[in-house]
């Protein structure tokens, strides 16, 4: 198990590290997951400091061990107007952020788990509302452990183990702090990555001038190897933040390529209108190529092929004539020529035959539509 620091920046440094890690050691998790699980362990360590990320080794059920994150410490629990730290490890399983971690309740030496309990195993085993029903991408780490808060809340999940004594133990575990440490008053071993400040006269100057190369060497190895850790957590940060920028990058080119889709449809549909038109067209043009005649009558130079062409182009000329005609009487009444109660008598009745003409044009228009659907149609199986 690998122990995470305390500090938000080597918190920040060492997932960036474990994440970036290549090799049989490293976390199986996606590639395109892993800034998301970075976010969330940081947001679950800035809201639950008492969390500490680690990485440790992880057995399924089928005995396959992996290499996996976990956050490994005590959630606040309030009981009675006391607040219990209940002690849990969350561990992010292979497919997390995806499906939802596993949570497991770590009682110590002297704590028991209540049995039954109505969302904690005998093994420890924590199965929540929020866990069956956790969503990607929304569900996270910080509603996870209020919810659990909450839940422990209602019916702690650890007791106290009975001990003899004339006071009764409180029903749920209350971590304390530690006793201190007893002080061992001898003196430690020197450090192999310190220089050597003692030497005894007994020895001689070739053996202690080879002891302070080696711990100069040893000394400057570190110091590389330091800094060269730094600049691979760097390099990882910023490759993880440009992770993150090509992945804004992918949803928005793939929108633009969702609308140039749709659009091209659009433009297909249109470009079949048109040929349709186009077909109407050059079936006119063949029918009356070669009939030219010295001199043109106006009213014949369009001839209808059947009824509804007829019908069309009497309501086009008979809507085109009122608008003319009104055109005129706004044209005399400016100029004072038409009375205005004339004027208002006269435009009414002809905007109402005018709608009438116009409504007729529009029936006529889509029975055309309908009757070149059909022989296209028949000319397409034929």
């Amino acid at each position: 198990m690998v122990p995470s620091p305390l500090n938000p920046q080597q918190i920040q440094q060492f997932l960036s590290s474990v994440l970036s890690q290549r090799g049989p050691n490293s976390v199986p998790y996606d590639e395109s997951t892993k800034w998301l699980i970075r976010q969330h362990l940081l947001n679950l360590i800035s809201s639950y400091p008492s969390l500490e990320p680690k990485t440790a080794t992880f057995i399924h059920n089928d005995g396959r061990s992996v290499n996996l994150l976990q956050a490994d410490g005590t959630i606040p629990m309030p009981y009675h107007g006391v607040t219990y730290n209940i002690p849990v490890i969350i561990w992010l399983l292979e497919s997390y952020p995806r499906h939802p971690p596993c949570v497991y309740v770590n009682p110590t030496a002297d704590m028991i788990i209540k049995r039954p309990h109505a969302h904690v195993t005998p093994s420890g085993l924590v199965s929540l509302p929020y866990l069956q029903n956790w969503v990607y991408p929304s569900s996270n780490l910080v509603d996870l452990v209020s919810d659990l808060g909450a839940a422990f809340a209602n019916d702690p999940p650890l007791y106290s183990r009975r001990r003899p004594g004339p006071s009764p133990t409180p029903p749920p575990y209350e971590t304390r702090p530690p006793p201190p440490p007893t002080v061992d008053q001898r003196p430690f071993p020197p450090s192999p990555y310190g220089r050597v400040q003692h030497v005894h006269h007994q020895d001689d100057a070739a053996e202690v001038f080879k002891r302070n190369a080696i711990n100069k060497m040893v000394e400057v190895v570190h110091g590389d190897l330091a800094s060269m850790r730094r600049d691979r957590e760097a390099e990882a940060e910023s490759m993880l933040s440009l992770q993150g920028g090509l992945k804004r990058r992918e949803e928005e080119i793939n929108r633009g390529m969702k609308e140039m889709v749709e659009e091209k449809e659009t433009l297909e549909q249109q470009l079949q209108i048109i040929s349709m038109n186009t077909d109407v067209l050059d079936s006119w043009v063949r029918e009356n190529q070669g009939k030219t005649n010295t001199v043109v009558d106006v009213d014949k130079a369009f001839e209808c092929v059947d009824a509804l062409s007829k019908q069309m182009l009497e309501c086009t000329a008979s809507d085109l004539a009122i608008e003319d005609a009104v055109y005129a009487l706004d044209k005399g009444f400016q100029d004072g020529v038409v009375p205005f109660d004339q004027y208002l008598r006269s435009v009414r009745l002809l905007s109402r035959e005018q709608f009438f003409h116009r409504a007729t044009g529009s029936k006529v228009r889509a029975a055309q539509m309908e009757a070149q659907v059909h022989a296209i149609a028949g000319r397409l199986h034929s």
